[in-house]
């Protein structure tokens, strides 16, 4: 009974605000969290550590996954917090019961284990994220990364319709009259074009394509090279392929192109009949959704989902040629104080600063990425720490020569694999441990200078 009456009192507190506190709560994110937790003074520290990150929390708990399920029939909630381990959800099997259950919701877990092992189990069932105990204060940061990855979700699947809508719109334009048709000579050059193809190619008319033919040779495979005897009409299918041609103007065209193999009364191979399509704003259009679905839209740079795919590369090249790589983690100073004394606009401003501080620090086979607000990443191959060190080391001494107000700042964690760890989740956990390491020697430093 102590649990919900403390819960309900924070419900009301977070229900009614006072007078002067509409413009904070303004600004603060609404966040309907549901708790699977037994200690409700560990559900309150929870959320006072979320209110102070400028969340507006309404919070819900439950003790089990029983009856996490039916809260879950009858309401909906931006994120799960839950306990681990947990004596009344033990075991592989009740974690894929909980992430079956969660559906879509993003699932953060609060730990009191630091077993990489258990850790990894976490991860393989549904967790996309987790904090200790003992690190509460990690939780406002571990819940945005999940909703980020839940809003990524979102976009890729409306990046997923767009991509199909344009694949229909495609299909339309191949049953259209207007797509391109020529016949070739054994050799691919042009012998007859239609209109259509001649306006594709950038060309007025069709005889100018004719004249510069040489430019457009066709060279595709038949299968087979000749009909069989007693079959000299028959005609050979081509199946679609792809090339680039070049248009009048120098410009590239992406072309798909089908049609058959034709032969003479004797069986012998002597040209194409061929239906080209321009598929260049099909290519362009898709390259832009790969692109939109794998960076930050704020930055430029490489987004979660991509560090994650580049991490997981890497871990398994690293396998194949036991030779390591490097992970840094970094972490903007003083982001949210910027937001409050300058505003938004202008914290955006600071994060495109560090990111382009981070692309001058790359090589080609580098990747910088965000990983969501003021947490950014940098993933090195075939980087010894010592090198990554000198890496982090230029990134802060080109922020202290930015001569751009305000000045910047980062506190960084350094990982190596598979020195410090072989899996995408312990590489992070490592590096993180590192940053907040050094975070907590800044702060301390900082504190006895003021004394």
């Amino acid at each position: 009974m102590a649990s919900i009456s403390k819960l309900s009192q924070n419900e009301t507190h977070l229900g009614h605000r006072a007078p002067g506190s509409v413009g904070a709560a303004h600004r603060r994110r609404p966040l309907r969290a549901l708790f699977i937790h037994r200690d409700a003074d560990a559900i309150d520290c929870s959320v006072r550590e979320l209110e102070k990150a400028q969340f507006a929390v309404s919070a819900d708990f439950v003790l089990n996954l029983e009856q996490c399920a039916e809260r879950l029939h009858s309401q909906s909630y931006d994120v799960v917090v839950a306990e681990y381990p947990s004596p009344s959800w033990k075991g592989s099997r009740n974690l894929q019961i909980l992430q079956q259950t969660l559906r879509e919701t993003p699932l953060v877990f609060v730990t009191t284990v630091t077993e990489t092992e258990s850790i990894a189990e976490l991860v393989a069932h549904g967790a996309f994220d987790y904090v200790e105990q003992e690190h509460i204060g990690q939780l406002p940061m571990a819940i945005r990364r999940a909703l980020n990855e839940k809003d990524l979700r979102a976009e890729l699947e409306a990046a997923g319709k767009a991509l199909r809508h344009s694949q229909s719109l495609y299909r339309a334009l191949a049953d259209n009259p207007t797509y391109g048709i020529c016949v070739c000579d054994a050799r691919g050059k042009f012998l007859e074009v239609n209109h259509a193809l001649a306006t594709m190619l950038g060309y007025e008319t069709r005889e100018e394509v004719l004249l510069a033919n040489q430019a457009f040779e066709v060279q595709l495979d038949l299968g087979s090279a000749a009909s069989p005897p007693g079959r000299a009409n028959e005609k050979t299918r081509i199946e679609p392929v792809e090339m680039e041609w070049k248009r009048k103007d120098g410009t590239n065209l992406k072309v798909k192109v089908s049609g058959r193999g034709v032969y003479n009364e004797q069986g012998d191979f002597v040209g194409y009949e061929i239906i080209v399509v321009d598929i260049t704003e099909q290519r362009a259009l898709e390259e832009h959704l790969r692109h939109q679905a794998s960076s930050d839209s704020l930055t430029g740079l490489a987004n979660h989902r991509r560090l994650f795919e580049v991490l997981h590369a890497e871990i398994g090249r690293s396998k194949r040629t036991e030779r390591e790589f490097c992970l840094i983690l970094l972490d903007l100073d003083g982001l949210k104080k910027i937001n409050d004394r300058s505003g938004h606009l202008a914290g955006d401003r600071v994060l495109c600063r560090l990111a382009r501080v981070l692309e001058d620090c790359c090589r080609s086979v580098d990747t910088a990425a965000r990983q969501g607000g003021d947490e950014f990443a940098l993933v090195l191959p075939e980087t010894s720490p010592s090198d990554a060190a000198l890496v982090a080391r230029r990134i802060c001494d080109l922020l202290t020569k930015d001569a751009e107000e305000p000045m910047l700042s980062v506190s960084v964690g350094v990982a190596s694999c598979p020195k410090d760890a072989d899996t995408v989740a312990a590489l992070l956990y490592a590096a993180d441990r590192a940053l907040y390491a050094m975070k907590n020697k800044q702060e301390k430093a900082a504190r006895n200078g003021h004394a």
